[in-house]
């Protein structure tokens, strides 16, 4: 059977896993990794930060904020391992520091957002059930009164309108 909070979960695993991803490559390259699109570590984030959603989405009771950064913590060190891992991985000096505050930042930074959006996935669901609700409910009319009849006599029209439209149209006529 289909809940809301199921749906709720989804997004929410959708959410923590793609914002994993995301920060782990800004953080990374902030720290000085370079990251190319044609790396196998990219392939390596991509499934680890989906596992990380399938995880998370996989947990159907609502947590707290503290819950949902820890959840964005793990997924961000996955997905930092993920990139880690790939031949040749190097930082520049100051790598260690600019990440670790690119991640310190955008854990409770994504936590708000995605609790945002949940927020707002409830509210959308909530306004579609009361209007589908408000429709379902609605009167419907009676359909013998759907059409009208005429009961008398049509009323003549005058006689501008029926001069003023008849007759062939075109240029005057040459004498």
């Amino acid at each position: 059977m289909y809940s809301p909070t199921d749906a709720a979960a989804r997004w929410r695993g959708a959410f923590v896993g793609s914002a994993s991803g995301a920060v782990s490559i800004g953080a990374h390259a902030l720290g000085g990794g370079a990251v190319s699109p044609d790396q196998s570590a990219v392939v390596l984030l991509i499934a680890a930060c989906a596992l990380v959603g399938v995880g998370v989405a996989a947990i159907r009771v609502r947590h707290g904020l503290v819950v949902l950064m820890t959840l964005l913590a793990i997924g961000q060190a996955v997905g930092h391992t993920a990139l880690s891992l790939a031949p040749g991985h190097h930082h520049a000096p100051h790598a260690p520091a600019a990440m670790l505050a690119a991640h310190l930042i955008a854990i409770p930074a994504g936590a708000l957002l995605i609790r945002a959006a949940e927020f707002a996935l409830a509210r959308a669901a909530s306004s579609v059930r009361r209007t589908a609700r408000a429709l379902r409910a609605a009167p419907i009319a009676d359909p013998r009164f759907a059409y009208a009849t005429p009961t008398g006599v049509a009323p003549t029209p005058h006689r501008l309108l029926l001069s003023s439209g008849i007759g062939t149209r075109g240029p005057p006529r040459m004498r």
